[in-house]
């Protein structure tokens, strides 16, 4: 079949003639370029507005579409895989926020900007003539899950775990007790966290987990703002960090430190932050010098570093240490009861049961708690103690206890054409290489099953309905570059790499301009 006989039979009406035309003036040599032709006018001609000026694609009937929900890594390593490897396939992510990236813009500390670089690749792939953007669209509120079955070949959802959890005990609700989560937030800009009520009037601050958030947290309390202000976090925060009083960070954890979940490359840049004390108490290390050496690589060298910060830290150390103003401390086998208030309803402190540990699994072992007691003051907690996903649609086959969706090897549970990937498939654990990862394998997944047949050609007059009913209210990534640009240009008029935009209804003007 040649390059005309194939434009007929997948390009219809006035955009026919176009595309025999192009094609006809152009010419090919070979088969191989000719099919190459093909796919470039197609494609290129199904990503261009149409002649009503509209955004939404006129690629054929016979081309797969699959729909991807939440625009941060999972997603977009997940598009990417499935338009390298197909090159007729087309990917829209839509995202409810206008701004795409994720927990890479909005979760990733502000001075941590070698992480971000990814945003990069992302953009790449959201540059491809089969990638669209519809940011500023809601799953369950502006479409629902069955709008977009009915309209793509596959649905990959990859929104994340955005819910806390919660301790459970008596005053969590008290002013001060904020998740980690939203504090993270607060200081990156995200919309909903913008005006968090963050009280930075305190000594001390306690943070109850031992994972890489909690260690981030800290440190954006304890860092100097001549560093913070060349970053891109929030003006809003670094003005309450600017007036803190905040001298002391508590960083409880229930279990031992053989059991830590943060890095070392978290654990290193705590221990070299200036102007900060770094206090292990030796009771805590005794003896897990004699598990070092037959630890997996990674542990051994953590745990190394946890041992040696207490009982040998070296000459640089030591001399910072005995001179700074700050510190935090590394707290073990704590696990907190109550939290204390005083006569004014505001946070007073934490009591905190003691614990010990049973079982023979060093990485299993259980935190069981004892009668002792221990209470520590402060006037801030921040909770890091994990986030869970939701549902988002009651036909959804969800774990609660996990706050996970049900699924094997990234295929939803009893649903043909529904995925998904990253933290809402598998819970919030891992780093930006571990979701690439999964993304990875997501999109194998779903290619294997078109290749396969068990995956239908989606219904394309349905998808162009759907993009055509949201055409007003989407933001597309050509959206998305104005509002970066004002960001970037707002930022450089004070010396840092961008300011975030955290009013949604200022992007959506912007955007819209």
């Amino acid at each position: 079949m040649n390059i005309i006989q194939q434009l007929r039979q997948t390009i219809q009406g006035p955009q026919l003639t176009w595309c025999i035309a192009r094609a006809v003036k152009l010419s090919t040599k070979s088969f191989k370029k000719e099919i190459d032709l093909f796919h470039s006018i197609r494609y290129n001609f199904g990503k261009s507005f149409s002649s009503s000026g509209t955004f939404y694609s006129t690629s054929s009937s016979a081309c797969q579409h699959v729909a991807i929900v939440g625009s941060g890594p999972a997603g977009y390593y997940t598009a990417q895989k499935l338009l390298k490897s197909h090159p007729d396939l087309v990917v829209d992510i839509y995202e409810k926020l206008p701004v795409p990236f994720g927990l890479v813009r909005f979760g990733v500390a502000p001075d941590h900007p070698e992480v971000k670089n990814v945003i990069n690749t992302f953009t790449n792939t959201a540059n491809s003539d089969r990638c669209n953007f519809f940011g500023n669209v809601e799953l369950g509120k502006d479409l629902s899950l069955k709008d977009l079955r009915d309209a793509y070949t596959a649905v990959v959802l990859c929104y994340g775990a955005a819910e806390d959890r919660v301790l459970g005990i008596p005053g969590e609700d008290l002013p001060n007790v904020l998740s980690a989560r939203s504090f993270v937030g607060w200081y990156n800009g995200l919309p909903q966290d913008a005006q968090l009520p963050v009280n930075l009037d305190c000594e001390s601050a306690v943070v109850l987990g031992h994972g890489n958030v909690a260690l981030d947290v800290a440190r954006i309390l304890l860092t100097p703002i001549s560093i913070l202000e060349k970053t891109d976090i929030s003006e809003h925060a670094l003005e309450a960090l600017r007036r803190s009083s905040v001298k002391r960070v508590h960083i409880v954890g229930r279990r031992g430190p053989l059991q830590v979940a943060f890095t070392i490359k978290e654990l290193r840049e705590m221990t070299q932050l200036p102007d900060t004390r770094t206090v292990i108490q030796q009771t805590d290390v005794d003896g897990i010098d004699k598990y070092i050496q037959d630890l997996p690589r990674p542990r051994k060298r953590l745990t190394d570093l946890i041992y040696k910060s207490s009982v040998s830290p070296g000459e640089k150390e030591v001399k910072t240490w005995k001179e700074a103003s700050r510190e935090w401390r590394l707290v073990f086998l704590r696990s907190p009861l109550q939290i204390l208030q005083d006569t004014n309803g505001q946070v007073k402190g934490i009591e905190l049961a003691v614990n010990r540990l049973e079982g023979d699994s060093l990485k299993n072992q259980r935190a069981v708690a004892t009668d002792e007691r221990e209470v520590i003051h402060c006037g801030l907690i921040l909770r890091s103690i994990g986030y869970r996903g939701l549902p988002l649609d009651d036909d959804l086959p969800f774990n609660n206890s996990r706050g996970v969706i049900e699924n094997k090897n990234s295929r939803i549970k009893n649903e043909k054409g529904l995925y998904c990937a990253g933290w809402i498939g598998h819970g919030p654990v891992g780093v930006i290489v571990d979701t690439m990862t999964d993304g990875f394998e997501t999109g194998k997944i779903i290619l294997a099953d078109i290749q396969s047949g068990v995956l239908e050609s989606n219904d394309e007059h349905k998808r162009q309905g759907l993009l055509k009913s949201l055409q007003a209210k989407a933001i597309t990534f050509s959206d998305w570059k104005k509002i970066d640009r004002a960001e970037t240009e707002a930022g450089a008029k004070v010396g840092k790499p961008r300011e975030k935009i955290s009013d949604i209804q200022q992007m959506i003007q912007i955007a819209k301009s």
